[in-house]
């Protein structure tokens, strides 16, 4: 079912290295409304869909969310690799230097590690798309305070590809949202 195309859904460019950045931008990975979350949500509750239209649209966003996850870890690798450990002292990631190194590990901009608790799957397929727009909506604003917070434009251009998908992902939501209540489930 799964394929894997070897290539970026948006390119990934970043040649200055920005530890703080890095550290911010992880939370698109694993934070609360990070990408991480978005594919793991989406997969389980399309089991929860009354119709085929429904259980395809959840997995197709689902795997779309996965290329989502290496964008944003493509983008975290770049901002780090360079650095030296003095570096990564310097912007406060010594806690992920000590467990991780220069690895990637699903966090948010905190540090905290990702969890399953960020989301649920009832089998109530209205209250989980509810669910699925908020959360699209939550990942809009967190890619608009990293745009904010960016500097290089070879930073901003995949975070602003990465919000507009949100925009999208959050309409076929609602579209089918709106199609089960009129078949009133």
């Amino acid at each position: 079912m799964y394929k894997y195309d070897k290539k970026l859904p948006y390119p990934v460019n970043i040649h200055k290295k920005d530890l703080k950045m890095a550290k911010y931008i992880i939370t698109a990975y694993g934070g609360y409304a990070g990408e991480l979350g978005a594919a793991l949500r989406y997969f389980s509750q399309k089991f929860g869909m009354p119709t085929e239209e429904g259980k395809n649209l959840l997995n197709s966003i689902a795997t779309e969310e996965l290329g989502h996850n290496e964008m944003v870890c493509s983008m975290v690798h770049q901002l780090v690799k360079d650095a030296s450990l003095e570096e990564m002292k310097e912007a406060g990631l010594e806690s992920l230097y000590a467990e991780h190194g220069k690895g990637i590990y699903p966090s948010d901009a905190n540090g905290v590690p990702f969890t399953v608790a960020y989301f649920a799957s009832t089998g109530n397929p209205l209250a989980d798309l509810v669910e699925d727009m908020a959360a699209e909506e939550k990942a809009r604003v967190m890619y608009e305070h990293l745009i904010d917070l960016a500097t290089d434009e070879n930073v901003i251009e995949p975070l602003l590809f990465l919000r507009q998908r949100e925009v999208v992902h959050f309409a076929r939501f609602k579209e089918l949202y709106e199609k089960y209540k009129k078949m009133g489930f």
